[in-house]
């Protein structure tokens, strides 16, 4: 199922074929950080502004409320993020 990210006033579909956020976010060219691309290091945390996200594998890396890992979650919901929060 394809749901939308906004980031940065911009909309975006989330595809099956992006396999995480992350992905989904370069795709379209938008710049955000990250280093491992695994959960380990924590590099791409951004602000979950709404919707419900989901990990194949629980990051290892700290997330605080309402902070979500881009390289290793999919959306379960139309999602807003603040990838610079």
């Amino acid at each position: 199922m394809a749901f939308n990210i906004t980031v940065e006033g911009r909309k975006i579909m989330f595809l099956d074929e992006d396999k995480n956020i992350l992905n989904a976010l370069e795709r379209k060219n938008i710049d955000s950080q990250f280093h491992c691309r695994d959960g380990f290091c924590g590099t791409c945390r951004c602000l979950l502004k709404k919707g419900t996200v989901e990990y194949a594998q629980f990051p290892l890396a700290f997330i605080g409320d309402n902070e979500i890992l881009t390289c290793c979650s999919t959306p379960t919901s139309d999602i807003e993020l603040d990838i610079h929060g």
